[in-house]
């Protein structure tokens, strides 16, 4: 089965094409990006499995347009890896927030359409991006079935007492205002892979997951299921991030729009877009380049980085006593794949769990592998995230339903 699957930003879309035969056969065919889509210079992106990725600048003034240039590549008489669009079997599109109407992926209709639209409100930059894109395949592959994940499925299984504020509890009766998480495909996946690596019973276990990127969040996992996880109402909750500022007190904002004069929206761009890495370095939200910057004596960069590790540390250590314990703490995302100097200072902090660091395996980058060494009482493991598998997993099993 053929699957085109779908991620849309709001002004982007990343895509894999993947023919499955089951869970653990299948052949990735093509991936790349549209970028930029909206401005001027737009960016084209398609790289067929086993050949030289092809780059095209040219206008992408809308997601329809990205789409359709996406499927011309994919079809194009030379280049590409498919003799026509009836090729393709169903396209599987990422979601970012679906509120709790949704433990699971689904197939794409009206009701589904309406629900995720009323979730905009919760994901403004992403959700209305997301329709787009659902729209544009429409438009352009009417017949072929659609499927959607979301980001916040996975947390579904959290105990009422781990996702709700202590606001008044009409607030969550009649706006939906709760912690809902997100990366919850990335987590379900790398949790998997890492138990099925460590030789650990997923269905038997406590396992940390660790997301860290430009967004990071951690989630404590017990027997396969979120029971609590760092990101809450929106992805701006929990660690400090690369331009996200993270955890701080309510009061702090209030007193900043009246001393700054700004409204609610202009508070949420500082918060959202100003803050985190950026924020606190003046320089960048990139962490190779804060530690670039660390390592030539930067005290603000030193400083993010110190809270960003001190965050993650937090957070973990606060799983650690919400499970009762850790069979495995797994890292994953761009800085969890590649910065072995983080994951090295966050994991010698829990030595006192009898967690030993297999200091030459943690120099791996990008790389699935054990990084803790075989008498370590409990296991470390880097996992390369693989959300489009699980989008494409999840659309096979639908679609052959149907």
């Amino acid at each position: 089965m053929k699957i085109l699957v779908i991620n849309c930003g709001s002004s982007s879309i990343k895509y894999q094409l993947l023919d499955m035969q089951s869970d653990n056969e299948f052949d990735l065919i093509a991936k790349g990006i549209a970028e930029k889509i909206g401005l001027p210079a737009g960016i084209l992106q398609y790289a067929p499995s086993g050949k030289d990725k092809i780059v095209r600048d040219l206008p992408i003034p809308d997601h329809k347009v990205g789409m359709a240039l996406i499927l011309e590549a994919l079809t194009d008489p030379v280049t590409g890896v498919l003799n026509s669009l009836e090729d393709i079997d169903a396209v599987g599109h990422r979601i970012v927030q679906g509120g709790d109407f949704f433990s699971g992926s689904v197939l794409v209709d009206e009701d589904v359409l309406g629900k995720i639209a009323f979730c905009s409100d919760f994901a403004p930059l992403h959700n209305p991006a997301h329709l787009l894109g659902i729209e544009a395949i429409t438009h352009v592959l009417p017949k072929v079935p659609q499927v959607v994940t979301f980001d916040t499925a996975f947390h579904q299984s959290m105990p009422s007492y781990a996702y709700m504020y202590g606001l008044p509890y009409e607030y969550y009766e009649k706006f939906r205002v709760r912690r809902y998480g997100a990366h919850g495909t990335s987590h379900q996946y790398v949790a998997g892979v890492g138990a099925a690596l460590a030789g650990i019973d997923l269905q038997n276990s406590k396992i940390i997951t660790c997301h860290l990127g430009a967004g990071s969040s951690i989630c404590a996992i017990r027997d396969g299921k979120c029971i609590d996880t760092s990101m809450g109402f929106s992805p701006l909750e929990g660690m400090v991030m690369g331009t996200r500022v993270g955890n701080i007190d309510a009061n702090a904002v209030i007193y900043l729009e009246n001393k700054l004069g700004v409204t609610p929206d202009e508070m949420s761009v500082i918060l959202n877009r100003k803050s985190g890495f950026l924020g606190i370095s003046g320089k960048t939200s990139d962490c190779r380049e804060l530690d670039a910057l660390a390592e030539g004596g930067d005290p603000k960069a030193k400083l993010a980085l110190k809270k960003y590790s001190y965050d993650i540390i937090k957070n973990v250590g606060s799983y650690v006593a919400a499970l009762n314990g850790v069979d495995l703490i797994v890292f994953t995302g761009g800085i969890g794949e590649n910065n072995g100097r983080l994951r090295r200072h966050v994991l010698e902090s829990f030595s006192y769990l009898g967690l030993k660091v297999d200091y030459e395996a943690n120099e791996v980058h990008g790389e699935t592998s054990i990084i803790s060494t075989p008498d370590s009482a409990v296991k470390a493991a880097v996992v390369c995230t693989n959300e489009e598998l699980v989008i494409a997993r999840d659309t096979m099993h639908i679609v052959r339903k149907l």
